[in-house]
């Protein structure tokens, strides 16, 4: 029965907002522009800032709606909701729909986070938005990000949330492979 809600938590996390939105805005396929990822960090280079908040939105609410519903479940599998954490992101990195090729699983881990660790999520998103500010490096803010949310759970949150987490973050690392190279490269724009 577990396969059943992660299965719906891929699909639900494999809606690829960032395509839709972009499209209906201006027009662009998004996966053409820049990284040619679907995440919103794309999107503002394809359909500008406003698109680029809806998607971001959307897919944070797409990571975190299977997860409450999970965890508000009774009698439900103590990791249950932590499973759903990371097939939602899985599915926003690798949606079917796309030939398996999705976004860096960042405002979906955002969400999912929300619901397993708030306190996590709201430290992550913080250093996100500060490191961004200080050097405009998505990048950067996101990897560093994923790095204070999972310090933060460890300390605040329980095992089997943080275990989800560590799934999410080892996620979002390897979408950012590329970057991370750069990065060390100093070549990262």
């Amino acid at each position: 029965m577990s396969w059943l809600w992660a299965a719906g938590a891929y699909l639900c996390g494999s809606i690829p907002f960032g395509l839709l939105i972009a499209r209906a805005v201006s027009g662009a396929d998004v996966r053409t522009v820049g990284s040619g990822n679907i995440g919103a960090t794309n999107v503002a280079r394809a359909a500008g800032r406003p698109a680029a908040i809806a998607t971001l939105a959307l897919d944070a609410l797409k990571g975190l709606v299977p997860v409450l519903i999970a965890s508000r479940t009774e009698q439900a599998p103590p990791m249950l909701a932590s499973g759903c954490a990371v097939a939602a992101v899985l599915g926003h990195c690798f949606p079917v729909w796309l030939g398996f090729r999705g976004g860096k699983g960042v405002a979906t881990g955002l969400g999912v986070s929300l619901a397993l660790a708030p306190g996590a999520a709201v430290a992550g998103a913080a250093t996100w938005v500060l490191l961004y500010r200080l050097l405009h490096i998505s990048s950067v803010g996101s990897l560093a990000g994923v790095g204070v949310a999972l310090v933060v759970a460890a300390l605040t949150a329980d095992r089997a949330a943080v275990y989800g987490l560590i799934g999410v973050a080892l996620l979002v690392v390897l979408r950012h492979q590329a970057n991370i190279r750069r990065l060390l490269g100093r070549r990262e724009s």
